[in-house]
């Protein structure tokens, strides 16, 4: 069974293909710059080198009808015909509280999504666009949605509301959704996988950080709650991203800077984090250079990081009353030697020991713990398209 799995941005489209007979990754692919002048694809078969192809898209349909194009083609295609492709997942960014799992996309499932807009206006439309497109292009295959903030809709009310006036709860949905939930989601399986136990039966802190940065408690298999709320703006400094903050300071720039709610909301989501303390760049390989060169605001802005994410770590192992394991994944959880160092210092009183030999790999599973720590820490390589790809599988071998 093979299982094409996209993912929809509003200029951009990301694929991947993949035999789910032994879970093998046959290619995968970047669309940019679609309905702009300069439209590509990139497209990687694998074993094979990269190729580039340039031509004019000028939506979504035009984008996925080339994909499909170069899947089949002879030289650098991985099937003979479309009729190969057995379903399509769709990774979509908000299912509001309309869905707490994948499904099979029906009309039902398109309104509920378009309904959602409003909660995710960057991210719903080009994700409604992507499988409409699919839908014209391959009628006869199934369609299913992944949604983001669906694993978090395990979280109890203690969890994801805020202290509002319990009318705009009721009114308009104003609580935590959280996301990277399908990062969340597959980690917390590998590591149980890793640590030869049942994901139902551990406790356990994920950090996904990256650009965009957010820590899920894990309970038993289900999260219980997680850093990012409303929006993907709240909870950890991130790469321009502000977290949080006191929300008077809102008011108190806007007066001072005699700035609108637009301008705000652009500071925050785009001059801020570790690009704003640092004043170097919003990527941490940057600002690392920088801190080793005496850059004390880019030194600041790792140590700020690291300090939330411990933060984070420590309120998250109360509330769950202990934890099996902490979970470092996606770009820098993976990669960063000394950010994973820096994190888990001074939480031996906890039972977390890292062992700075074994920490030192990038990018593979690895328990990077000294043998005696209480709790495991554990660095787990995040694949969403994967997670994608097992549910569009599970849920069409149902039908």
């Amino acid at each position: 069974m093979k299982v094409l799995v996209v993912n929809c941005g509003s200029s951009s489209l990301k694929y991947q293909i993949l035999d789910m007979t032994d879970e093998s990754l046959l290619a995968k692919g970047l669309v940019e710059r679609i309905g702009i002048e300069g439209s590509v694809l990139k497209h990687e078969k694998t074993g094979s080198e990269k190729v580039s192809i340039q031509k004019p898209m000028k939506d979504h349909k035009d984008a996925i009808g080339l994909v499909l194009e170069v899947l089949v083609d002879d030289t650098n295609g991985v099937i003979k015909e479309m009729s190969e492709i057995s379903a399509v997942g769709h990774r979509v960014v908000h299912a509001g509280e309309k869905y707490s799992g994948s499904v099979l996309i029906t009309e039902d499932v398109i309104n509920a999504l378009e309904e959602c807009i409003d909660l995710a206006p960057l991210h719903n439309p080009p994700n409604i666009m992507g499988i409409k497109a699919c839908q014209q292009l391959m009628p006869k295959t199934p369609m299913i949605g992944v949604f983001d903030t669906a694993f978090h809709q395990t979280m109890p009310a203690v969890s994801y509301l805020y202290s509002l006036p319990y009318e705009y709860y009721e009114k308009y949905k104003v609580r935590r959704y959280g996301f990277h939930g399908t990062s969340h989601r597959y980690v917390s399986q590998r590591a149980a996988q890793i640590l030869g136990k049942k994901a139902e039966d551990l406790k356990l802190v994920s950090c996904h950080l990256g650009n965009g940065s957010s820590i899920a408690a894990i309970k038993n298999g289900k999260s219980i709650d997680t850093t990012m709320g409303f929006t993907p703006l709240e909870g950890l400094t991130m790469g321009t991203r502000s977290g949080d903050i006191d929300p008077a300071i809102i008011k108190f720039i806007m007066e001072k800077e005699g700035k609108d709610i637009a301008d705000i909301d652009n500071i925050l989501q785009k001059k801020s984090g570790v690009l704003g303390i640092s004043g170097v760049s919003s990527d941490f390989r940057d600002i690392e250079e920088a801190a080793n060169k005496g850059d004390e605001r880019a030194k600041l802005a790792l140590d700020i990081f690291a300090m939330k994410v411990k933060k984070y770590i420590g309120a998250y192992i109360a509330e769950m009353n202990g934890a099996d394991a902490i979970i470092f994944t996606a770009g820098i959880g993976e990669n960063g030697i000394t950010m994973r160092e820096s994190i888990c210092k001074d939480l031996e009183f906890l039972g977390i020991k890292i062992d700075n030999n074994k920490n030192n790999i990038r990018g593979k599973d690895a328990e990077v713990s000294t043998d005696d720590s209480k709790i495991k820490v554990l660095v787990v390589p995040t694949n969403e398209e994967l997670m994608i790809a097992l549910d569009t599988t599970e849920i069409v071998n149902s039908l």
